[in-house]
């Protein structure tokens, strides 16, 4: 099996989990904001808005397409901002299907 088909087979497996989670209909950026909160989220289920910025998955996503995704994800049930927080923290749902 050539490497190109390894990942071929992990992008189809991907994207089948990412279905069944109920996942398929955000956008690429939308996913890896959710997928970064989730991983960054302590145990309060928190994360901070600098925190998913300086994220490898986020580095090449503009300020304003990331703000646009994140009010979006808010919008969806995905986050939602935090009411002891002033600002810049939300918290992580899992939203119903």
């Amino acid at each position: 099996m050539s490497e190109i088909s390894k990942l071929l087979e992990l992008r189809k497996l991907l994207l089948d989990m990412e279905d069944s989670m109920g996942l398929q209909d955000l956008s690429t950026v939308e996913r890896d904001i959710y997928y970064v909160a989730n991983d960054h989220a302590g145990s309060a289920g928190t994360v901070k808005t600098t925190t998913l910025q300086d994220h490898a998955l986020l580095a090449n996503v503009s300020r304003p397409t990331f703000f646009r995704a994140l009010k979006s994800l808010q919008g969806k049930g995905y986050l939602e901002h935090c009411k002891d927080s002033v600002r810049g923290y939300y918290t992580v749902k899992t939203p119903a299907k």
